[in-house]
């Protein structure tokens, strides 16, 4: 009988990585020299922050997504904190508020404007002191709104409640002491019911994060774990560390039985920390090493062998640290699965890169974008807090279907700002009826007699800017607008080349008959 390999199928054995242009970069970024093993970047559809190096006390730096090319050296910063900012994170259910975290032993929540920084913000929305040493990690409820898990060198972790009316909290609402060292990562499971860490000691701990019981505990000789990630709904667990002989290694781990590691799996003898990234609506994993200039990625089944290398990227620039896209701000349009941004210190710059799945078709492809998680809260904190678990607030991609702005702006009623008159999307995710609108709305106002220095201002009011910052600002909304008719210029030319392949198919179809 004739032996055949067993080939595996799968829909994105083929994905690739491909690199922003130049100009879709953001050149002259200050990265931080910081040695933490953090990835110092963080992405919403709206904003990209960014951990700078900076002289006396610690600074991000805010970036509108869209503020692409060489960045201004003395673009305003957040800078309120006195000591080395060491993390960063968005709040996934409002896109203007981010924590930061610091040396100098707090946690500070800022709101930021909805049209971008334009001044330096030194006064934070809340300010939490409960930590004895310097806070290393925060991390995000997934599912209930404004609850905030932050640990520090002093062993501790905290969970804050920030739905209280206070400026300065200093009581966590619970602290979890099972750690006897650093706490190195962070990671929870879909609905929030679970949270993994792992910790200088060697020791890999799963825990409820409401009451802080510790569930497992795994201490496993033949690897020592650095990162933890949680596998969405799988009941699998990932870290990444080094083996007895320091090549860096995966574990994968079953998370009702952590006595063994299910796969243990040596990748090379590199000495930079390998940083896990899952996307749970197509089961794959991305490894992207510090200091590295590749990126691996996989795909995760929950029967044996559990982990199916597929490809890898590869480039001849390091990378420092990576920020990741929600799902909600992806390129449906060209089959864009994962969006990381790569902070390349060497070159002062960050890359935009996006992980692409090859399909001819140009219509939304329904199998690789099923529902995600959205930008809505499933729970209140108060529900959270009295024992309420739920999973995430779920929506869908396909345009037409998606949430254009976070939950918090549309009750704030921001319908004056140039940002919240266009869906947070890439160019390709604009829909028709929003360019008919607005084109109807351009028409109709004093008979299309615009005037193109005044961006969308009445020409009688606009008066020269007096001021350095006025001036910037008027250059910065003129940026906007000249990106926005870029992007309906865009759309037009898709929607035209969408009409001609229609038209051609229906004359081959009558041709055929």
């Amino acid at each position: 009988m004739t032996w055949r390999p067993q080939y595996r199928s799968s829909k994105f054995r083929h994905v690739f990585g491909k690199a922003a242009t130049k100009e879709s970069c953001y050149d002259g970024v200050p990265i931080t020299r910081s040695v933490q093993d953090n990835n110092f970047c963080t992405v919403n559809p709206r904003f990209l922050a960014v951990i700078t190096e900076c002289a006396g006390g610690g600074a991000f730096l805010v970036l509108s997504i869209h503020h692409t090319g060489k960045v201004d050296p003395l673009h305003p910063r957040v800078s309120g904190h006195k000591g080395n900012v060491l993390d960063i994170k968005w709040n996934p259910f409002n896109d203007c508020c981010i924590a930061s975290c610091s040396e100098d032993t707090t946690v500070k929540v800022w709101e930021i404007p909805p049209h971008g920084v334009f001044k330096t913000i030194t006064v934070p929305w809340k300010e939490l002191q409960g930590h004895s040493r310097r806070v290393g990690l925060i991390e995000w409820h997934p599912t209930a709104n404004n609850i905030l898990f932050s640990t520090a060198y002093d062993y501790k972790v905290m969970i804050w409640n920030l739905d209280c009316p206070e400026q300065v909290i200093k009581n966590p609402v619970r602290t979890i002491s099972h750690h006897t060292d650093v706490v190195l990562s962070m990671s929870f499971n879909t609905d929030g019911s679970r949270l993994a860490t792992t910790c200088k000691d060697r020791k890999i701990r799963l825990m409820e994060p409401r009451s802080g019981s510790l569930l497992q505990e795994a201490n496993c000789k033949t690897h020592r774990a650095s990162k933890v990630i949680i596998l969405g709904n799988l009941k699998l667990m990932l870290t990444t560390g080094t083996s007895r002989w320091n090549d860096r290694q995966i574990a994968l781990w079953d998370m009702d039985d952590m006595s063994v590691p299910l796969l243990e799996e040596n990748l090379d003898g590199s000495s930079g920390a390998l940083f896990p990234f899952y996307d749970p609506d197509t089961h794959m994993l991305y490894l992207a090493g510090k200091g590295d200039g590749n990126i691996r990625y996989y795909e995760i089944s929950s029967e044996k062998p559990y982990v199916h290398y597929l490809t890898e990227y590869r480039t001849i620039s390091p990378q420092k640290g990576m920020g990741v896209m929600p799902k909600r701000g992806l390129d449906v349009s060209s089959c864009e699965v994962f969006r990381f941004y790569r902070l390349v210190t060497i070159k002062s710059l960050i890359e935009p890169l996006s992980m692409i799945v090859p399909r001819r078709s140009e219509s939304y492809q329904e199998d690789i974008y099923p529902m995600t998680a959205g930008n809505k809260p499933a729970l209140t904190a108060g529900e959270w807090m009295s024992g309420i678990d739920k999973g995430p607030a779920l929506m869908s991609l396909k345009p037409g279907n998606q949430e254009a702005e976070s939950y918090s702006e549309l009750s704030k009623g921001n319908g004056n700002s140039l940002d919240s008159r266009r869906p947070p999307s890439r160019p390709g995710m604009l829909q028709l009826s929003y360019i008919q609108d607005q084109l109807g709305a351009g028409d109709a106002v004093s008979g299309g007699d615009r005037s193109p220095v005044s961006n969308g201002d009445d020409p009688s009011l606009c008066s020269p800017p007096k001021t350095e910052s006025e001036l910037r600002l008027k250059f910065l909304k003129q940026q906007e607008e000249i990106r926005r008719l870029r992007e309906l210029l865009n759309q037009r030319d898709v929607r035209i080349k969408q009409l001609e392949l229609e038209m051609k198919n229906i004359r081959n179809s009558q041709t055929s008959l």
